[in-house]
């Protein structure tokens, strides 16, 4: 297993403030902790890799999220497109 924080890519910000963090499982899994909660579980057994979010709790932890997502090569958009992609 491997934790790292989450780090701005493609958002504007300057950092998440150790606030986002990664843990890489050793099956295969990725987990997004943000503040403490685990909000994403990207499964890279299957190809493509899936994704279920299991919430989105505030505006601050949507933009983990699209970074997750986007720095893991899965689609995302909209707050309502995550959440019919991934919460349904």
């Amino acid at each position: 297993m491997r934790t790292y924080y989450l780090e701005p890519k493609y958002d504007g910000r300057k950092s998440f403030y150790k606030k986002a963090w990664v843990r890489e499982n050793d099956d295969n899994t990725i987990d997004l902790i943000s503040y403490a909660t685990k909000v994403a579980t990207i499964n890279t057994n299957i190809i493509p890799a899936t994704c279920h979010i299991n919430g989105i709790y505030s505006a601050t932890t949507l933009r983990h999220i699209k970074e997750f997502l986007r720095q893991n090569d899965i689609p995302c958009g909209s707050k309502n497109d995550i959440i019919n992609m991934y919460m349904n």
